[in-house]
């Protein structure tokens, strides 16, 4: 099998990846590299999901690339938007060419001996096996499980005889116009998927076991689109983008310092939304605000929803699935045509793809994350992943920057191999995502990659801070070790060798 050798090799053409590939064009423009996409189109997560509705739940502002102003005027913006988005910046920088679609990798090993890394799969249509190697190797592949979200084992399911859909895997032209509907979750997917389904359906029922921080914004930045009768558009954005951030920033720093507070904002905005008499322990959570994300609504359209009796909410649990719909502990008896399982990811760390140095397997479950970018241990790979606690890409964009810069550092050093050290038993218990109490965290908690007691070791989540360490800090450090290109260090043996024999001779005479 013939190899594909690329100086840097990117796994996943989502927005991370794309992003990435778009820093590496601009600053390490003499670096060969590749992108290797499982599926056949750009997007990732936003190529993927086809559930009504699909909608990111970031400001665009701030969720768009900091180098690619997002020039659209929702703020919460719908998934095939974003997926153009993404693939016109792709095209843009000229990266798309670059992608190799169709590709499923399946192991990725470093060879000491070569000091590259070879990765192998095969080609999704026709099942030919392939081969890369690279001298760096960077993962964009999210934390999920691309093939299928988690599904509980639920009480009765056997009985249903209506449908039963997970949002991962939404059927084509599904029919739900006059249908009765259960959405079982109360995160992110379910409330963008209730409004949506509520506008044909008969009616939505939203279930969930227990409640979840919800907060309106409006769907159109009426700041924005007043500046940019007078200011230039690259300005407006700018401006927008900081204002965003600032905001988002001190609402989380506030739910942290005063949760009762915050909670109090949280709860009057909900009461102002929804009639007199309504029950607002629906919407009350036994947690405090950011120890789960917020699940955030444009022009609060769950709650009109609700206003028209075209969906409810329900709080419990399921004693079973009957024939006809579900039976809580309750009592309570819910009937539906179709029942959606809004209830969350299978977590998994690179996609699948199984590491390995020389043949021996990594536990990438033990190993921990220098500056949240590199794995411990392990030469020459790094990951972009995003914050939990903020947009995702504000995260991404500067630890591709990072990325970057280590590369024209070890270029500008004549340095072959980068491999972060702990050298002082820093590991601990928690997980990169133990900051997030929410379920599918903690039932992945042992997949994913430890954090360690102190910085660099343990995750910030703090954009600012991030900025100036991965931006502005030195690159080389305590914990970072560098290995020379093999040619130097050969030429080097060779020139001390010739300088001994010589010394040696002089001493003779």
């Amino acid at each position: 099998m013939k190899s594909t050798h690329f100086d840097v090799l990117i796994i996943g053409a989502g927005l991370s990846g794309v992003g990435m590939a778009c820093h590496l064009s601009r600053e390490c423009p003499r670096r060969s590299f590749a992108i290797i996409e499982r599926r056949a189109q750009v997007g990732g997560t936003w190529d993927l999901f086809k559930y009504p509705g699909i909608r990111s739940d970031s400001d665009m502002y701030s969720f768009g690339y900091d180098f690619q102003p997002w020039s659209g005027e929702k703020i919460l913006a719908d998934g095939p938007s974003i997926q153009k988005y993404i693939e016109t910046t792709a095209e843009q920088y000229d990266v798309k060419k670059r992608i190799h679609f169709g590709i499923n990798l399946t192991t990725a090993n470093w060879s000491s001996t070569d000091r590259a890394w070879t990765l192998e799969g095969h080609n999704t249509e026709s099942g030919s096996p392939v081969r890369y190697t690279c001298s760096f190797l960077i993962a964009c592949t999210g934390y999920y499980d691309h093939k299928e979200g988690y599904l509980p084992q639920y009480p009765g399911i056997e009985n249903y005889q209506g449908k039963l859909i997970h949002p991962q895997q939404w059927p084509e032209n599904l029919d739900y116009r006059s249908k009765r509907i259960i959405v079982i979750g109360s995160g992110a997917t379910a409330v963008t998927l209730v409004p949506s389904l509520a506008t044909t359906a008969q009616h939505v029922t939203m279930l969930q076991r227990s409640p979840s921080y919800i907060i309106s914004v409006p769907s159109i930045d009426k700041i924005s689109r007043v500046l940019s009768k007078f200011l230039p558009a690259p300005w407006v954005h700018r401006l927008g983008r900081w204002r965003n951030i600032k905001l988002q920033r001190w609402i989380f720093k506030a739910a942290k310092r005063w949760p009762n507070f915050i909670r109090k904002l949280l709860l009057k905005d909900v009461r102002k939304s929804l009639p007199a008499n309504y029950d607002l322990s629906h919407f009350d959570p036994s947690y405090n605000p950011w120890d789960q994300r917020l699940c955030v609504v444009p022009d609060g359209d769950l709650f009109s929803s609700i206003c028209s009796g075209k969906a409810s909410v329900a709080t419990g649990e399921i004693e079973t699935f009957s024939d006809k719909g579900i039976l809580l502990k309750s009592g309570q008896q819910l009937d539906a045509d179709i029942v959606i399982s809004a209830t969350g990811l299978k977590l998994q760390v690179l996609g699948g793809i199984k590491l390995c140095i020389d043949g021996a397997p990594v536990a990438v479950n033990q190993k921990l994350t220098y500056k949240a970018v590199l794995m411990e241990g392990v030469p020459n790979i790094s990951w972009v992943f995003g914050y939990t606690n903020a947009p995702w890409t504000l995260k991404a964009d500067i630890t591709a920057r990072y990325i970057c810069r280590l590369l024209k550092y070890m270029d500008a050093h004549n340095f072959q191999v980068c491999t972060a050290i702990d050298s002082e038993g820093s590991a601990e218990q928690g997980s990169v995502m133990s900051s997030l109490d929410s379920g599918y965290v903690k039932r992945a908690n042992g997949e994913l990659p430890r954090q360690g007691k102190r910085y660099p070791w343990r995750l910030l989540n703090n954009y600012e801070e991030d900025c100036k360490i991965l931006l502005d800090s030195a690159i080389e450090d305590e914990f970072l070790t560098f290995l020379p290109y093999q040619f130097d260090t050969e030429k080097t043996q060779k020139a001390q060798d010739k300088n001994n024999t010589s010394s040696i001779e002089v001493s003779s005479i």
